[in-house]
């Protein structure tokens, strides 16, 4: 095989197998190593070779993927002397879920040590890390990414490069684990409460997937709304949903279930109606976080 074929992962937590794994299941080879040994042996015995230190390991091959916890335990791997020169002229793709910040800082480290860098995030649990159903976004120096898009590939799923701010994969992961989170957060404070009403949780699930429902499509609709400035409450003012979030933190309190998220939120939609804005729809609050 060509050194373009060739590929090193740094990190073998769960998403780090699952990488490394798909790599070596799409033939291409496969240098690993990580800090605890021993996560390497399944991979080995399917053809990954093992190697002994992250000098060994990086120049290896030409691309190197990192996922480990964070940036701190990249730098930890990367920013040493005999690795940064391991890595000259070679390149680091770095998959760790971290802050933009973090990213931009990385980036300009690795410039200054002639290394080239690209940014990425993985959107989709380790089950699909080798199928379509992946999802890969991507950001950095646009030629970098498509000279080593066909070993990424090999990650099945989709790739989308989001342009060349390094950060910007980075802004986008934390955009939407923020929906995430605070969405589950949300799940479990409903079954807390229907808990305490004397429902299960599986007899809310059917009517929970129906609240999904409503909100995916809404996501589009309401982004256009407010890029043009549009916060528009006709149909939902924001009178409505603050009164709505009354009636949850009543009955919360009422069962001795912390309601603290309810009330933060709560809190915004009232500072937005003491604003003059009750007529607008709960989104205006995006215009509110965002003011310095």
């Amino acid at each position: 095989m060509s050194d373009k074929s060739a590929v090193t992962v740094i990190g073998l937590g769960p998403m780090g197998r699952a990488l490394a794994g798909a790599f070596v299941d799409a033939g291409v080879r496969t240098t690993v190593w990580n800090r605890t040994p021993g996560r390497d042996r399944e991979l080995v015995e399917r053809g990954a070779v093992r190697a002994r230190s992250v000098e060994e390991a990086v120049t290896a091959s030409g691309l190197t993927v990192v996922c480990v916890v964070d940036y701190d335990a990249a730098d930890a791997i990367l920013r040493r002397d005999a690795v940064a020169a391991a890595l000259k002229d070679r390149t680091v793709v770095n998959l760790t879920a971290d802050t933009p910040g973090r990213a931009r800082a990385t980036a300009s480290w690795a410039a200054d040590h002639g290394i080239r860098y690209l940014d990425g995030a993985i959107m989709t649990p380790t089950v699909t890390i080798g199928t379509p159903d992946a999802v890969f976004i991507h950001s950095g120096p646009h030629d970098l990414y498509r000279e080593h898009l066909p070993v990424l590939e090999a990650l099945g799923g989709t790739h989308t490069h989001l342009g060349e701010d390094i950060g910007r994969a980075a802004a986008y992961d934390i955009a939407l684990l923020d929906i995430f989170w605070t969405a589950m957060t949300g799940y479990a404070h409903a079954l807390a409460v229907a808990k305490a009403e004397g429902i299960t949780a599986r007899e809310l699930a059917p009517f929970a997937k129906g609240i999904s429902a409503i909100l995916s499509p809404g996501f589009e609709e309401l982004a256009a709304r407010v890029d043009e400035g549009d916060f528009s409450g006709e149909g939902n003012p924001i009178t409505s949903a603050a009164s709505s979030m009354a009636h949850i933190i009543h009955t919360s309190e009422g069962h001795g279930i912390d309601a603290g998220v309810m009330r933060a939120a709560e809190g915004l939609a009232r500072r937005v109606i003491g604003l003059g804005h009750g007529t607008d729809g709960f989104l205006r609050v995006t215009e509110l976080l965002g003011r310095r």
